[in-house]
Formats: C-alpha cells, sequence, structure tokens
C-alpha cells in the first residue's frame, strides 16, 4: 500500500511518502520543494550522482520517527542548504522545504 499524507513543518508543508513493502520496514520519505529526508532505502551514491538534495536517516517506522531521527547521511547538495550528519530529520526537512 502506498500513503501520502501532508505534514506541516513549522508554518511550510512537506509531503509524506510510506510504501508498504512484504516482509519488510516500509520505505519512508519525507519530500521538500527543495530535496528529501528518507529511511535507509535511499542510494546515497545514486544520489549524490543525480544532484540530488537528499538525506538518509535510519531505523525508523513511520514519520514522526523520520522526523526524530538524526541524519546519518547527505549529499553534497543537501548540505549545501545546511543539512548536516547528526541532525534532527525536522531540522533537516524545515531547510529542504
Amino acid at each position: 500500500m502506498i500513503n501520502m499524507v501532508s505534514l506541516k513543518i513549522n508554518d511550510k508543508v512537506a509531503i509524506g511518502l510510506r510504501v508498504d513493502l512484504p516482509d519488510s520496514p516500509p520505505l519512508l520519505m519525507i519530500i521538500g520543494q527543495t530535496g528529501f529526508v528518507m529511511c535507509g532505502f535511499l542510494n546515497m551514491e545514486a544520489a549524490g550522482k543525480l544532484n540530488v538534495a537528499a538525506a538518509m536517516v535510519s531505523d525508523v517506522r513511520n514519520f514522526d520517527d523520520v522526523l526524530g531521527a538524526e541524519i546519518k547521511a547527505a549529499t553534497s547538495k543537501a548540505k549545501i542548504k545546511g543539512v548536516r550528519i547528526g541532525m534532527k530529520g525536522k531540522e533537516a526537512v524545515r531547510l529542504l522545504l
């Protein structure tokens, strides 16, 4: 099943995408206007080569987990926008809105 929801982050809105997969944790992504934060399914090497602003969190099962988790990796384009390893997902999403 695929679910999309609006997530209010401060005064802006991001899109939450959840894909339930068989025998697997869900694929989770929170999308802003200039980039996204995603679960560990994100291929950081590919995201970097595609020159997208992307950051990765791990061990998450829902959107609240993504927002509360620490950023484990970020593309150079995300870093230019202020995303840093160790910051919370919510702060990274805010920077990508």
